[in-house]
């Protein structure tokens, strides 16, 4: 009833047909773009260079601090200096903080530094706060995570003096 025709193409054999992919040199492209960066990555790591932003040449202000684990899940914050304690963080809060010394404390604990090395939070002349483990050479600039986070960091430093104005000769105080 039905009549087969081929349309000039040839027979089809089962295994000889190809779905066309991305073109090569767009693959070659995007491979060389992948061993590029691995490449660039690994030279910069290797380098361990430190980049200090402008404004961060002079410290206003540097507490050395312990964190310290406590039994209730509390964190305890110190001043290494006079061993007082700055702060409690009650538990399940303060998740920046938590998060940020969880990082610094792993790094620590894969180099087999002890907790008892303070960790260096600085007021830089420009605002800038950083946070500084000279045991592993780890640097935070604190403002890259924003106000808030800035801010809960931040409190540990004692306030910044004021700035005390000349008051004009000749006037009295009331």
């Amino acid at each position: 009833m039905f009549e087969q025709r081929d349309a000039g193409r040839g027979s089809y054999e089962p295994g000889t047909y190809r779905v066309p992919g991305p073109p090569r040199p767009i693959l070659l492209a995007a491979g060389a773009m992948i061993v590029l960066t691995i490449v660039l990555a690994a030279l910069g790591h290797a380098q361990h260079r430190t980049y200090i932003a402008d404004g961060e040449v002079t410290p206003v202000m540097t507490r050395p601090l312990r964190f310290v684990d406590a039994t209730s899940g509390a964190v305890e914050v110190y001043d290494a200096r006079s061993n007082g304690l700055v702060a409690t963080l009650p538990p399940a809060t303060n998740g920046f903080v938590r998060g940020t010394m969880r990082s610094l404390a792993r790094q620590r604990h894969l180099r087999d530094v002890s907790a008892d090395v303070p960790f260096y939070l600085t007021r830089w002349q420009s605002g800038t706060v950083t946070l500084d483990d000279s045991a592993t050479g780890s640097h935070v600039v604190l403002n890259a995570f924003g106000p808030d986070n800035l801010a809960a960091f931040a409190r540990f430093l004692p306030p910044a003096p004021a700035a005390v104005s000349p008051s004009p000769q000749g006037a009295s105080a009331p």
